[in-house]
């Protein structure tokens, strides 16, 4: 698939989205490329924002199955990987899938669920499959997760481990509309008589094609430089108590290889790494007790080290053939 081909795709997909939600563009190519660097999303927005309706017209947009559970402290490790049930019929065990088997899964208030659940899930995040009774199952293809967090109600909730927080390529917050955006809303649902939109599958949009293209992308020695320098820099503020990891490295390389696919260029710029830098190192960083006290915001270090790390001159030239 060419470049412009890929791009037509994307766009076609985010205008199809955003013709069911009030979203920034910035923030769907956001969460886009995190679907197309095979990663998962994680949304921390209050109540109302439309989190759920993005992760479903995504999931219409780009023809895939959707999933959603509603996380709670009850919930089970079994209610979201599925489980064996007997058939009198055949007089055997039948594996029941549980909503993990989606190609795209909102994991709904993903904190509000006990650690083993929340382990469950994130196993399955990073392996792509499950295993259940000693049988491995695997995931269908594509899998994409959207978790979400709630950032204004704690109690009775149980905070993702850092280590597992890294498990996410990109966090980020849909927000609250504009003025303009807020009244399209009420526009929008006075057209209708369906309380939530429905969103249909993008013509010609293939999601496999589409999370192939990034491999395709070229990324110049001094931009992959510039990716590694800034992961290390993470590690040597003194605001920072566990800077980014090697794996954390890695997701932004391709984040921003995404976000080019997004944008319609056949090669990552500095730019691209600079603008998806925040949304994927940011949680990633483990601050310091000081840092904490002074209420310093794990934003505002990593535009920091945006400031301070030096970015490179590129030449661009054409990506060698094999």
């Amino acid at each position: 698939m060419s470049t412009d081909t890929t791009t037509d795709h994307c766009d076609t997909v985010i205008d199809t989205v955003s013709g069911a939600v009030i979203v920034e563009r910035e923030t769907l190519e956001t969460v886009l490329s995190g679907f197309l660097a095979r990663g998962h999303v994680l949304l921390e927005d209050v109540p109302g924002t439309g989190k759920t309706l993005t992760a479903r017209s995504l999931a219409g947009a780009l023809g895939l199955s959707f999933s959603r559970i509603q996380f709670t402290p009850d919930l089970l490790p079994a209610d979201v990987t599925g489980t064996y049930v007997f058939d009198e019929q055949s007089g055997d065990f039948q594996f029941r899938p549980g909503p993990i088997f989606g190609n795209v899964v909102l994991a709904d208030e993903i904190n509000r669920a006990s650690p083993k659940t929340q382990a469950a899930l994130l196993e399955a995040m990073a392996e792509g499959q499950v295993t259940i009774e000693g049988r491995t199952h695997e995931l269908p293809e594509p899998f994409f997760v959207i978790a979400t967090q709630n950032p204004i109600e704690q109690d009775g909730t149980f905070p993702l481990p850092e280590a597992q927080v890294d498990r996410f390529i990109v966090k980020t917050s849909l927000g609250y509309p504009d003025e303009a955006g807020e009244r399209e809303l009420v526009d929008r649902r006075a057209a209708r008589t369906d309380r939530t939109p429905e969103v249909q599958p993008s013509p010609g949009v293939d999601p496999a094609a589409l999370r192939r293209a990034p491999e395709a992308v070229h990324v110049a020695d001094e931009v992959r430089d510039y990716v590694v320098d800034l992961a290390r820099a993470t590690r040597e503020d003194r605001r920072v108590e566990t800077g980014v990891s090697p794996r954390g490295t890695q997701r932004l390389f391709e984040a921003a290889r995404a976000l080019a696919v997004v944008r319609g260029r056949e090669y990552v710029t500095p730019d691209h790494v600079a603008e998806i830098a925040p949304v994927v190192l940011s949680h990633r960083l483990v601050l310091t007790p000081d840092a904490r006290v002074e209420d310093v915001a794990k934003d505002a270090v990593v535009a920091d080290l945006l400031d301070d790390v030096a970015v490179p001159t590129v030449t661009y030239r054409a990506a060698p053939t094999e």
